[in-house]
């Protein structure tokens, strides 16, 4: 494999001017040794495209999805095969596993915008056609296209989903605070349009080339109600636009005809239905010219606006502008504002103004502007929602060390500066220091040779400003790691601070954490967990129940990331299946009489298994309502895979019992976690009583004696081991005569080897020593073969082994002839399509349809998966 060029990835560029921001060192070398603010994580290329085939002319776009889907262009064609026209769209855990879209767009596409959940993707281009594209099947390298707009013949310049109301703020000076709900506050946002009863209606809208505002939205039978309007009755060439959201549920357009001697103008749009059709009403609003053309010296330097953005989407009152010439550029900042408006003394003596009568007007002022720059070729804004008590200049200068404070701006010379969003101060450079190394490569040091820069034409920036990808003018994707404390030096206390806040906050918004990993090193996974369980338990009882899961694989991920604590994966993810299966068994359960009050079924179980400490399970169970019990045969013995499981989990854990002292076996938090024993109780119970009603729905055992009842000897050991751990305080050590018992399990009962999860092919966890790999996309990098997790003692799998289904437990075999599905996230396989059709399986089956019991997405893998 060659070497990639040096002046892509591999040496120093030109610098960039230091007048960007005092903070950044004259030396490259110090800023990326020094202070390590920014460096490249992975590089994925293309391998069969020759480099005759990039068309610089046509525009990239680039979209990156709550959920760390990472959608774009390229400008690569060849004979047969128009790339240009073709959308991408990739997990940041598996970038090879790149799924290419044959959008069957007419024109290239310009614009890409994924919408809140991240599980749907608009796309538009150069003719109007704009097309929504969702997950088939709930794969995320599957998608098609159902709906979408078209405005014949006019380029689409701008688009954006209707906001849905929803806006989540990050309390920076808070982030101490002991309760979520004071770190994280709802923010008062109105919706774009509602339907009947408040709720949001879905829908997008977009800017055209000539001065156009259409919207369309997605009734809930499925139809799409398209309207078009113009912006303003002198209809003019639209270049660059820019859609923001206003929280009075306005729509505000920003938009230029590329000249900066133009102004740049502003629209509210306001949309409504009425009479089952959709009215746009527009307003204008002030408008603005850059700074720069009122300077004498450089009115004519800079003549083309190049980039125009809201500084967020929900943000209407800040725009960043950039002005450039063939070689240079410059960026201002500008904020909108409420001023008085002076009133004449003519005017004050017939009507006196008093207080807050005074009338105001809203004006453009600008917050601050760079110097001359190098061309800039891409512009990326943070989606970090960070509410600041007062947004004044010193106090953001003072809070800058904040990765989403930050927009990051590309040059042609290759290099990459984040900026303050208010003051553009610079934060941290990345120069391209360090050559990507194939995964199968030794990190040796290369020769330098020369070779022309290659910069980005499109980037976007994760949803916690942790990373920021970038697609080059020779079509490879980069993946950029961002440091948590721009601006400072890189303490490991202020590190761990920033990570462990941002994770509380993917924990209650529900978005994927894959970037703040990139940040976590083995040393910190263990200091992670612990202060994230302490945070996690100072909330109240109601949030835990409803953080319960993502908080466990949230520890999972976190876990991979070191050798002393990769057991624990399997641990958690063990607990999340166990706490699956006991909620959907107890929701079979259903009262004996309907107008039976108070507690469910499921509630009277744990309360009588909590208080009943009897090691003899037919004592326990004929403490309960026998008829609550009963199920439908057929729905039993479609169950018995999952009961099989719970069994051979309990003797397993027994077993284990007298090696507890090896913290690198699965299984051994379990030992002294009474809540996971006493739900393992409550099971056992539930299944003895199951199994007096359908005797083949039973774990199976391979005893050595005929006449020994399995259920009760691990259901009396499992007890005596519970009433040692039940209580909060610490759990007391069993005795030898438990011990003992554990001992001579294996003796009685042939103990089972768990299937633990198969050995990841994860990204992140390869690259935690910062040194940039190389990937290619449509090919799988090998997998380690030293890795921990395959040296650890129920986890290795030999070549060949039997496969199993990990969420129905069925056995698939050597090599599984059923299409399958993995879980992004933590490597959890499942069939594709269901082979059992009773009501039960489907509902357990119907929990998992459009994501893994850990929360992340599911994407499908051949038939020969590892």
């Amino acid at each position: 494999m060659a070497a990639p060029e040096a002046g892509r990835y591999g040496e120093c560029g030109p610098r960039p001017p230091a007048r960007l921001g005092a903070r950044i060192s004259q030396d490259p070398g110090t800023v990326l040794g020094a202070v390590g603010m920014m460096d490249l994580a992975y590089v994925c290329e293309w391998e069969k495209w020759p480099k005759s085939t990039y068309c610089p002319s046509v525009p990239l776009a680039c979209a990156w999805s709550c959920r760390n889907l990472i959608a774009f262009t390229t400008d690569l064609r060849n004979d047969d095969q128009d790339l240009a026209r073709m959308i991408h769209i990739l997990d940041t855990e598996h970038p090879w596993d790149v799924h290419s879209i044959s959008s069957e767009h007419s024109e290239v596409i310009t614009c890409l915008e994924w919408d809140q959940s991240g599980s749907r993707l608009l796309s538009a281009d150069a003719d109007g056609q704009i097309k929504c594209w969702s997950m088939a099947d709930h794969l995320a390298n599957s998608w098609e296209s159902s709906v979408g707009s078209l405005v014949e013949g006019d380029p689409i310049v701008a688009l954006s989903w209707l906001h849905n109301g929803v806006k989540l703020a990050l309390h920076v000076e808070k982030s101490g605070a002991s309760s979520f709900g004071e770190k994280f506050s709802r923010v008062k946002f109105s919706p774009s349009l509602t339907l009947f009863g408040g709720k949001p209606m879905e829908g997008w809208i977009a800017v055209t080339v000539s001065g156009l505002v259409t919207v369309s939205l997605l009734k809930p039978s499925g139809q799409v109600l398209t309207s078009t309007e113009s912006l303003c009755r002198l209809r003019g060439r639209v270049a660059l636009a820019d859609i923001a959201f206003t929280g009075g549920g306005n729509i505000v357009v920003a938009t230029a005809d590329g000249s900066s001697m133009s102004p740049v103008q502003f629209y509210k749009v306001c949309v409504s239905v009425v009479s089952e059709k959709c009215r746009i009403d527009t307003e204008i609003l002030p408008s603005l010219f850059m700074r720069c053309t009122t300077d004498v010296n450089r009115k004519d330097k800079f003549p083309a606006i190049t980039h125009l953005k809201f500084l967020a989407r929900d943000m209407s009152e800040q725009v960043l502008l950039c002005a450039s010439s063939q070689t240079s550029s410059l960026v201002e900042c500008w904020s909108l504002r409420k001023e008085g408006l002076p009133v004449n003394n003519i005017f004050q003596q017939i009507s006196p103004v008093v207080g807050d009568k005074q009338p105001m007007i809203l004006k453009w002022r600008i917050l601050s502007a760079t110097n001359d720059l190098d061309r800039v070729s891409a512009v990326a804004l943070p989606k970090l929602p960070i509410s600041l008590t007062n947004t004044d200049l010193k106090v953001a200068s003072d809070t800058q060390f904040y990765p989403g404070l930050g927009l990051a701006l590309a040059f042609h010379d290759g290099s990459v500066h984040i900026v303050h969003r208010l003051s553009l101060q610079t934060m941290a450079v990345f120069y391209s220091s360090a050559a990507p190394r194939s995964l199968d490569e030794p990190a040796i040091k290369r020769p330098r040779t020369t070779g022309p820069a290659v910069h980005f034409k499109a980037m976007q920036l994760s949803w916690t400003s942790l990373a920021l990808v970038g697609i080059d003018n020779h079509g490879k994707l980069s993946m950029l790691r961002i440091s948590p404390s721009l601006g400072h030096p890189l303490e490991a206390k202020l590190a761990l601070q920033h990570l462990l806040f941002l994770l509380e906050y993917c924990m209650v918004t529900g978005y994927d954490w894959w970037d703040i990993l990139l940040h976590v090193q083995p040393g910190m996974v263990q200091s992670l967990v612990e202060k994230l369980h302490e945070e996690y338990m100072r909330q109240k009882p109601a949030l835990q129940q409803v953080l319960s899961t993502r908080i466990l694989a949230m520890k999972a991920s976190l876990c991979k990331l070191s050798p002393c604590t990769v057991t624990r994966v399997c641990d958690y993810h063990t607990k999340l299946f166990l706490m699956a299966i006991s909620s959907t068994l107890k929701s079979l359960l259903r009262p004996h009489f309907l107008n039976t009050p108070d507690k469910s079924p499921g509630d009277r179980l744990a309360e009588i298994c909590a208080k009943i400490t009897d090691v003899d399970i037919d004592k326990v169970m004929i403490n309960l309502k026998t008829e609550e019990f009963v199920l439908d045969m057929n729905t039993l013995q479609a169950l018995q895979q999952l009961l099989q499981w719970v069994g051979d989990f309990v003797l397993y854990l027994l077993a284990s019992l007298p090696n507890q002292g090896s913290p690198l076996r699965p299984g051994h938090s379990f030992l002294r976690d009474g809540t996971s024993l006493g739900m393992l109780r409550e099971l056992m119970v539930v299944i003895r009583i199951w199994g007096l009603l359908k005797p083949s729905c039973l774990p199976v055992y391979t005893a050595t004696s005929d006449t020994q009842d399995s259920m009760s000897l691990l259901f009396r050991l499992l007890t005596k081991l519970w009433i040692c751990c039940r209580d909060e305080g610490p759990a007391s050590e069993p005795d030898e005569a438990l011990v003992d018992e554990c001992c001579l399990l294996p003796s009685q009962l042939l103990v089972p080897s768990l299937d633990w999860l198969p050995a990841s092919d994860s990204l992140v966890s390869r690259l935690q020593p910062k040194q940039p790999l190389r990937l290619f996309f449509g090919r799988a990098p090998p997998l380690p073969g030293s890795a921990t997790t395959l040296q650890l003692d129920g986890l290795a799998r030999a070549p060949g082994q039997p496969k199993i289904d990990h969420l129905r437990r069925l056995h698939l075999g050597a090599y599984p002839t059923e299409e399958c599905k993995a879980c992004t996230r933590c490597g959890c396989v499942t069939m594709l399509n269901s082979p059992n059709e009773t009501t039960a399986v489907k509902q357990w089956e119907q929990r998992w349809i459009k994501n893994c019991l850990c929360g992340g997405l599911w994407r499908r893998v051949p038939l020969s998966y590892s």
